[in-house]
């Protein structure tokens, strides 16, 4: 087992340091325009023939912002392109090829078919060996002897009954769109198992007991790393609009196939929109490929587990960020918070970045509250630098006030740092814990 001694999870302040090493090639303007273009054809051929229920739930998710998650994101890729193959599927044709020109547009199709399959095995193969490389990882930690088999025989199983979930669905006449909806409410299964585990929770409790010696920056590691607002929000923050971009221009390709095919003995497709079609194709393909390329390898190399140093220095950066300003002869400067719960902490700490003469700059903090009555909290005084902190007693818009207006002829550059910190509140304890 390996040793987790003095190491803590990831935090999302040391994925942003990380992530800095990675920047991603911003996608091609191609991206862009022709997903507009693709949008605009498929925008058409709805005004000729009103949509049928199937093309307007396409029409409301392509209307829709893509999902915010990585995962969620490649799930939906994957989804669409496997709808799109099986509209480019000859048996799913229109209509069979009855001249030169049908013969053509049928040749082009199979070849847009094979760059969206090719696509999908990398898509495939993406997802399988990331899932591995979290699960190995992962069991580096576990002890390694009969705890650890069972982990793993568990995950086979469960694995196992997820697959046959799967067999059952497709076997009864289940759609793509049903199909991955299952696929999605499986992958969110997991995190939940994984999340409880981490929390000891429910049944989880009988087997982290089991578990004897289990780290336990394992087990916060479990809990934490899908939350809305823990580290993979910089992933999401950092990698996630490009791949949303995509997502969208996926969905018109689809779309516009769909429409296509829905109205193609009464119009059928033109030169022009075949041609946006296989520009759309090409760049979407080798845009997402290389996303994934891009993404596989930040994964990779990117840890699970650091030491407590590296994340209480990256932390202390964090918090040690100041801003600097320059506040001109006869101006002043303003920041403003917005306080919603009393005993509320603000917090300041500036200097002046001095020249060859020393200066001051006046410094006052006021308070208006709901009712609009304003409030002086710190009278008005000047300073060279100061630190200082007051706790709130009413909610309302808190304004700290930099003063440089009574000086005539020389600016002056404000170093600083606010913060306001909301109350901490103890959690209530349950029944249970009390217990």
């Amino acid at each position: 087992m390996a040793s987790t001694e003095g190491l803590v999870p990831i935090t999302r302040s040391f994925l942003a340091s990380y992530y800095d090493n990675y920047p991603f090639q911003p996608l091609s303007d191609n991206v862009s325009s022709l997903t507009s273009q693709i949008r605009s054809l498929a925008n058409d051929l709805v005004q000729e023939n009103p949509p049928s229920q199937d093309e307007k739930l396409l029409i409301e998710e392509a209307d829709r912002q893509p999902p915010h998650k990585i995962d969620e994101n490649m799930w939906k890729n994957r989804e669409h392109i496997e709808e799109i193959i099986f509209l480019l599927e000859r048996s799913h044709w229109p209509t069979a090829p009855s001249t030169p020109d049908d013969e053509e547009l049928a040749n082009g199709f199979g070849k847009l078919s094979e760059k969206f399959q090719n696509t999908l095995n990398t898509l495939k193969s993406f997802q399988s060996m990331n899932s591995e490389r979290v699960f190995n990882t992962v069991m580096t930690y576990m002890p390694q002897d009969f705890r650890g088999t069972l982990i793993r025989q568990q995950r086979e199983r469960s694995e196992r009954n997820k697959q046959a979930e799967v067999d059952a669905l497709i076997n009864s006449g289940g759609s793509i769109r049903d199909r991955y909806a299952l696929l999605w409410r499986q992958q969110m299964e997991r995190r939940r198992q994984l999340a409880q585990l981490g929390s000891a929770t429910g049944v989880y409790k009988t087997l982290v007991k089991y578990l004897v010696g289990v780290p336990q920056v394992l087990l916060d590691f479990v809990r934490q790393i899908n939350d809305d607002d823990g580290p993979m929000e910089e992933q999401r923050h950092r990698y996630g609009p490009p791949l949303y971009s995509l997502t969208a221009m996926l969905i018109c390709i689809r779309l516009f196939l769909l429409l296509s095919w829905g109205r193609y003995n009464a119009n059928k497709l033109k030169r022009h929109q075949v041609a946006v079609l296989e520009q759309a194709v090409n760049v979407y393909t080798s845009e997402f490929e290389r996303f994934i390329r891009f993404i596989s390898e930040v994964f990779a190399n990117s840890p699970f587990f650091i030491s407590a140093e590296v994340a209480g220095a990256l932390e202390t950066g964090k918090n040690d960020e100041y801003k600097e300003i320059s506040v001109a002869a006869g101006k002043s400067y303003e920041v403003s918070f917005t306080v919603d719960s009393v005993n509320s902490y603000i917090a300041w700490d500036f200097s002046l970045v001095q020249g060859k003469m020393s200066m001051d700059i006046g410094f006052s903090v006021e308070c208006t509250n709901l009712s609009g009555e304003k409030t002086l909290i710190l009278p008005y005084r000047r300073y060279e630098s100061d630190q200082g902190n007051f706790c709130t007693c009413v909610v309302g818009n808190y304004k700290l006030i930099w003063d440089n207006s009574y000086s005539a002829f020389f600016k002056k550059v404000l170093r600083y740092k606010v913060d306001c910190i909301p109350p901490v509140v103890e959690p209530a304890q349950s029944t249970a814990e009390v217990e």
